[in-house]
């Protein structure tokens, strides 16, 4: 186990399980048919992404990516991990703003047709980003502080 957690990590993974979890609580008030407390949920939702993403991207241009620091036998499995969670995160992301989009223009044919699939791809990534945030943090200590390339690619 690490012995200090690093306050930007989880300040932002803090972040983005508030985001999944208001972005829960949205979908199942538009399923009631509360379309305002929907909207408001969604809204705040949108906050605690960008504030994620904002100390994510901060954090990776002014001090770098942490690599895994856990055993080598387990290092190809973390970054196919990974990767899988940064692809469906960016995939998530750009779903969620065009939903987002969408919903605010009042466009609601593509809002209802995108928002679901924004959805369930966003909550259940937002838990995967907590297991990256674990074994980084919590169950091995951080690798070094390095580039975002050799950071997940060992590159």
């Amino acid at each position: 186990m690490s012995s200090s957690i690093p306050v930007l990590p989880t300040i932002s993974t803090a972040c983005i399980v508030i985001s999944a979890i208001l972005v829960g609580f949205g979908v199942w008030q538009i399923k009631k048919k509360n379309r305002e407390t929907h909207e408001k949920l969604m809204f705040w939702a949108a906050v605690f992404a960008v504030v994620f993403f904002v100390i994510y991207a901060s954090r990776t241009i002014f001090i770098g990516n942490t690599a895994f620091g856990g055993p080598d036998s387990l290092k190809i499995y973390y970054t196919i991990f990974l990767i899988m969670h940064i692809t469906f995160a960016t995939i998530g992301a750009v779903l969620g703003i065009m939903s987002l989009y969408y919903g605010y223009k009042k466009n609601f044919v593509k809002h209802r047709r995108i928002g679901p699939i924004a959805s369930a791809i966003w909550i259940p990534n937002a838990f995967a980003g907590v297991a990256v945030y674990l074994l980084l943090y919590v169950i091995y200590s951080g690798g070094e502080t390095t580039s975002v390339f050799k950071a997940i690619l060992g590159l």
